[in-house]
């Protein structure tokens, strides 16, 4: 029996590479799909009629491309797509990236979220505007124009979830060209082939599994780009208006004086903060900061999250994520333990006999990793991986708003109106919590990253003589 392929979709049609990436089964090494590959110039090629697409969306509604996102949720959720049902997508899934099963659901789940939301999400990233006016351009005094012919999105492979922050560019009536991750093509795809099913022109999607060089074109070439990397990808593209870069998040918790005394109360809030995905999401808490008991805090948290097992990732209870790649949980581990060796920072996780790295049922997983840090300067004070890891530090409340950093999303558990005040009016922070409310606490019209509208359309100024 031949392998499943994915093949690269050239806005509209489908083709098969010579160049193709086995997809394996990171336990097994079993092959588990060929995906064909896109070659830089394929994609300048395919880009140069990008236009056409971007034409054909605009000569629909922007009702009805909504109704279609709507639609096509449910699809997304239980459909069989391109030969797969939504247990064979979870199942393989978990396989090339290390998610277990049961947090493939969640990821599908929120997906689709995003999709049966839709008019509360563009409500959100309009503030309710009319959205009559991108159909006609103006409408009531507002005229709204098109910055782009379509939206790019390099992504990622340690969590599907992201794959919900592009979709609304089809409500919006904007084509999606897409840049799957190795280990993740499994997600993007079954977007696609959702929306499509629902009633979406096939011409308006562009899937180019590539290299580095492939996914440079697309974040070069298409005028606006969601683009997913870590430190060195965000400081790279830095200043590029056309490239919305989603790094680390460096999301933070931060306890006031007024609630620090009850800070036991508030246990749930960081232990979930800091482990639900699998601590996979840039909304993962990675710094806790209180004005006092630091090390009691941390040792609470750090007994919670030793209670999280690594477990086969198709047991049903499992909730820690594998690293596909093995090298890459230990390259962590000995970078943890360098900065270990550096005074001022104390592991208070345990795990099991004192070991970090551990194989379960063929995968290699990192335990949860709490560090206390008595020096708030020291480098895991403000570090970020991708597994369940928290730093908890004593910062005085005065100086918290300003010495947090650039933060995605702030918890901020206080009822002291200054303290909010300076954590609202702090330039630092995208999205801010305020009272018993985790970080990856997401509200639908809130949008916890930029704001897609803004991205894909510019408001002009417009006079018209009576």
């Amino acid at each position: 029996m031949s392998l499943p392929h994915i093949p690269i979709l050239r806005l509209g049609q489908e083709y098969r590479s010579l160049d193709r990436n086995e997809i394996t089964d990171h336990r097994t090494g079993e092959v588990l799909a060929e995906v064909s590959v896109a070659n830089p110039g394929l994609i300048r090629k395919d880009l140069r009629k990008i236009s056409a697409s971007f034409n054909l969306l605009q000569s629909m509604t922007q009702q009805e491309l909504m109704d279609i996102c709507i639609k096509a949720g449910d699809i997304f959720l239980e459909g069989d797509l391109g030969g797969q049902t939504p247990a064979e997508y979870a199942r393989v899934l978990s396989a090339t990236s290390g998610l277990p099963e049961t947090l493939c659901y969640a990821n599908m789940k929120k997906v689709h979220a995003v999709m049966a939301n839709m008019p509360i999400i563009l409500g959100g990233l309009t503030r309710d505007l009319d959205l009559s006016v991108i159909d006609s351009g103006e409408a009531n005094g507002l005229s709204y124009f098109p910055t782009t012919h379509a939206l790019g999105a390099v992504l990622p492979s340690n969590s599907p979830g992201v794959n919900s922050l592009y979709i609304p560019s089809i409500a919006l009536k904007i084509p999606l060209v897409l840049k799957p991750g190795r280990e993740e093509p499994w997600t993007p795809y079954r977007v696609i082939q959702s929306l499509i099913a629902a009633g979406a022109p096939k011409e308006a999607f562009g899937y180019y599994p590539t290299s580095h060089a492939g996914a440079a074109e697309i974040a070069e070439l298409v005028g606006r780009c969601i683009l997913f990397g870590d430190k060195k990808v965000a400081q790279k593209y830095s200043g590029n208006r056309g490239i919305s870069v989603h790094g680390p998040g460096y999301s933070k918790v931060l306890i006031g004086e007024d609630c620090i005394e009850q800070w036991e109360d508030h246990l749930d809030l960081m232990v979930e903060s800091i482990a639900a995905n699998s601590g996979r999401s840039c909304i993962n808490c990675s710094t806790i900061m209180v004005p006092r008991h630091g090390k009691a805090i941390a040792e609470a948290i750090a007994a919670r999250l030793d209670q999280l097992e690594p477990m086969p990732l198709d047991h049903p209870d499992a909730q820690l994520s594998a690293f596909a790649n093995e090298k890459m949980a230990n390259g962590i581990s000995a970078l943890l333990d360098s900065k270990l060796d550096v005074p001022g920072a104390t592991e208070m996780t345990k795990g099991a006999g004192g070991k970090r790295v551990v194989e379960v049922g063929g995968s290699t997983f990192l335990r949860p990793t709490l560090i206390y840090c008595q020096d708030r300067e020291h480098d895991l004070a403000g570090t970020e991986f991708m597994f369940p890891f928290c730093s908890v530090v004593e910062v005085p409340q005065a100086e918290m708003a300003q010495s947090i950093g650039p933060s995605l999303v702030v918890s901020g558990v206080t009822n002291d109106p200054v303290f909010r005040q300076q954590l609202l009016a702090c330039p630092s922070i995208d999205r801010l919590n305020l009272g018993n409310l985790p970080t990856n606490k997401v509200q639908w019209n809130q949008p916890h990253e930029g704001n897609l509208f803004e991205f894909l359309y510019q408001r002009r100024a417009i006079q018209i003589a009576s």
